[in-house]
């Protein structure tokens, strides 16, 4: 909602910013989409090791609740 209220704004200001930015936004999207999935495969991956490395805590240091 906040993108398009400032797109809004922009095509008040600049209606040619503004069109040029609606066309371009899809290809811009696209040349990120990469980015995220690697950032989503790194944060996996920190979990990963979040929890390998907690693991032990959680088994020795928790006691058992019935």
């Amino acid at each position: 909602m906040t993108k398009f209220l400032l797109w809004c704004i922009l095509l008040v200001l600049c209606w040619p910013l503004a069109l040029l930015a609606l066309i371009l936004y899809p290809f811009v999207w696209l040349l990120l989409l990469p980015f995220r999935i690697l950032g989503i495969a790194v944060e996996g991956v920190f979990e990963l090791l979040r929890a390998i490395i907690f693991l032990p805590a959680r088994v020795l240091g928790q006691p058992r609740q019935a």
